[in-house]
């Protein structure tokens, strides 16, 4: 495994880590396309529990099979490959050493319409060893009634993450007490990536944020500071900054299927923004297999541009 200056200067940002935890970051920072660049894709595949199957594989029915999705990862050149316990075990002996793999180890579903959104623990650290993962995956809401459980649930699997030797990969989607445009708003984003840093998490995973202010106090301290928001660029470069002046590894979501073209330039905005990479599902595998792989190259060619 060759370390570049690249991957040395991030791996600095988290001295308390051991070296086993630290090993793993690297084994994500050096695989595939992007390796020893510093930038992430990450293909994830939990929308099957999250959204239903006919929801996430109806477009492209190959994706019903657990095999196709890791298959993909590897063949695009992706970083790892996500998914809950179930995809997992169905693929991690058939795999070994191809590609890092990441456990999702809470999730939850939209069957049930519930006031205070929590994901369930729905799989174990144990689990991600035993699979042979590089790092779990955990989700948060922050906004929801039920996020001090979720904080506190997750500072014990961190912990236990770190005592095997794994970094966490942070879900943090702002959900509950807020307006639905303000799930996406530019300062509630920076303030999950800044709880996500805050609760020890290695990487952050939140969706590119938009040009709104949800808060009101917010809005002030928005004007007071001067910070710019119009742009994509000036957004993503904030929510970077929130996560601890950008030594904290962010990624940025995919979302909702779009077209390819707005896509890209999303990318290219985040890319701008001193985004680390992209956490890219919906939006690749539910494309044809060829055009799932293109699509995923030419966001791996924007992250390792030097624009």
């Amino acid at each position: 495994m060759a370390y570049t200056d690249r991957v040395k200067q991030i791996l600095s940002w988290y001295p308390s880590d051991s070296p086993g935890t630290l090993t793993n970051l690297a084994r994500l920072l050096n695989t595939g396309t992007l390796a020893g660049t510093g930038k992430l894709v990450i293909l994830p595949v939990d929308q099957g529990f999250e959204h239903g199957p006919a929801r996430s594989f109806g477009p492209n029915p190959a994706g019903y099979d657990p095999d196709y999705h890791i298959q993909l990862a590897i063949d695009s050149g992706c970083n790892a490959y996500a998914a809950p316990l179930g995809f997992l075990e169905a693929v991690a002996g058939k795999y070994m050493g191809e590609i890092p793999l990441v456990l999702k180890v809470n999730n939850s579903d939209t069957l049930a319409k519930v006031a205070n959104p929590m994901s369930a623990v729905t799989s174990s650290v144990k689990d991600a060893v035993r699979l042979g993962c590089a790092a779990v995956g955990y989700t948060i809401y922050p906004g929801s009634g039920a996020r001090n459980e979720q904080y506190q649930d997750l500072r014990d699997i961190i912990a236990e993450a770190k005592s095997y030797g794994l970094p966490t990969i942070l879900w943090a989607y702002a959900r509950g007490n807020m307006s639905k445009e303000g799930e996406t708003a530019i300062d509630v984003i920076a303030y999950a990536a800044q709880i996500s840093a805050q609760l020890g998490a290695h990487i952050i995973k939140v969706k590119p944020p938009q040009d709104v202010i949800e808060q009101p106090e917010a809005k002030k301290a928005f004007e007071k500071a001067g910070i710019a928001t119009k742009t994509m660029t000036d957004r993503i470069r904030e929510v970077v900054r929130s996560a601890f002046n950008g030594k904290r590894i962010v990624i940025f979501s995919g979302g909702e299927a779009k077209e390819t073209p707005a896509l890209l330039e999303e990318i290219k905005q985040i890319h701008q923004g001193g985004g680390f990479g992209s956490i890219m599902g919906r939006n690749a595998f539910q494309r044809p297999r060829d055009e799932s792989i293109k699509l995923l190259k030419d966001v791996m060619n924007i992250f390792a541009s030097k624009a």
